[in-house]
Formats: C-alpha cells, sequence, structure tokens
C-alpha cells in the first residue's frame, strides 16, 4: 500500500492504511484527533463532519483516499481552549452545548456553511443543521450561537 499524504488541520500528514479506510479513522486512530467523533457509521448523524475543500462531509463515509491532497479541517483544528475560534466562542458565549456528542458535527457543519454564505438566512441554516443530529433539544441555543458567529464575523 502507498502511504497516502494528507493535509490535516494545516499540517502535512502521511499515514501508511489501506486507501479505503474511512478517513475518521485515520483521524481519529493514527492521527489521534479528538473533534470528529464516531456516530452511526453510516453518514447520517453529522457527528464525524469535517470539512474537506470547505465542504462540510462525513468523515465515517469518506475514503482516506479521497483527501490526498485535500485540506481537511476538525474541530481541534479551529482554536484552543485559551483562543477559541471565533465560532466557539459564540457556541460558548450562547451555552449551546449539553453533552457535546453532536458539536464537532454542529460546528464544522455551521462554519463550512458560513464561510461559503456570509449571510445565511434562517432557512439556510436549518437546512445546514438539519443533518447534524442532536439529542439534547440544544438546537434553539445552537442557532443563536450560529447567528452570533455570523454578526460578529460581519462586524
Amino acid at each position: 500500500m502507498p502511504a497516502i499524504n494528507l493535509r490535516v488541520n494545516g499540517r502535512a500528514q502521511t499515514v501508511d492504511v489501506d486507501q479505503t479506510t474511512p478517513l475518521l479513522y485515520v483521524l481519529a486512530d493514527e492521527l489521534t484527533l479528538n473533534g470528529p467523533k464516531f456516530g452511526c457509521g453510516l453518514g447520517q448523524c453529522g457527528a464525524c463532519t469535517v470539512i474537506m475543500n470547505g465542504q462540510a462531509i462525513r468523515s465515517c463515509m469518506t475514503p482516506v483516499s479521497a483527501a490526498a491532497g485535500a485540506d481537511v479541517t476538525t474541530l481541534d483544528g479551529l482554536g484552543t481552549v485559551e483562543q477559541p475560534h471565533p465560532i466557539q466562542r459564540a457556541f460558548i458565549e450562547e451555552q449551546a452545548a449539553q453533552c457535546g456528542f453532536c458539536l464537532s458535527g454542529v460546528v464544522m457543519t455551521a462554519k463550512a456553511l458560513v464561510d461559503r454564505t456570509p449571510n445565511p438566512t434562517d432557512a439556510q441554516i436549518q437546512q445546514a443543521m438539519s443533518g447534524v443530529l442532536c439529542r439534547c433539544f440544544a438546537h434553539a441555543r445552537m442557532i443563536r450561537a450560529i447567528k452570533r458567529y455570523v454578526r460578529e464575523k460581519n462586524a
């Protein structure tokens, strides 16, 4: 198997895995990143969402070979505890998390939306978020956090 070259969170990475291995497994097991989570393994819950070349994708369904040469960003690559990314700060300020299991998928999906649609409508936000399952009923706070991020980003 040839090694696969990736760019994850701004850093070049080389992994020696089967090319059909899900990107999620490479991110979590080989690169020991904590952001993307295994949820359903079917690309339906969104817990594994990462941004690849500007698009929110389900890493559990994406073979690592599809990420060769691409820019992949996980929640781990956005900010730090000391210096959270503005979208993370908005989620903190709106207290938009409970258990946190879906949070990586929510934040990465929202960031990808706002990156490509700087002033999303409520309907666009709802549509983007409809693909990420959350059982904690923190949806209203998540929507407020996304809107706060949009306002602050555009200020």
